[in-house]
């Protein structure tokens, strides 16, 4: 029971310290980086979505080629 007391204090105090090193480590404001990390969760998923649609109209040429009868 102790173990487990001590280990919970550590990683919170380890949390404690991590979010202050990343308040006072960030490069920008946080709106700033708010803003920036929008930005690019954004262009994440646009780029997803773009993928996803390319690889679906791939994959509905193959269904379609797959559908045709074969001459033989």
């Amino acid at each position: 029971m102790r173990q487990i007391i001590s280990f919970l204090a550590g990683a919170m105090c380890g949390a404690v310290v991590g979010a202050v090193a990343a308040l006072l480590l960030a490069p920008a404001s946080g709106i700033e980086l708010r803003q920036q990390v929008r930005t690019r969760v954004d262009e994440l998923l646009a780029e997803g979505r773009q993928a996803a649609e390319d690889r679906r109209a791939e994959l509905e040429g193959q269904l379609a080629a797959l559908k045709r009868p074969q001459a033989v």
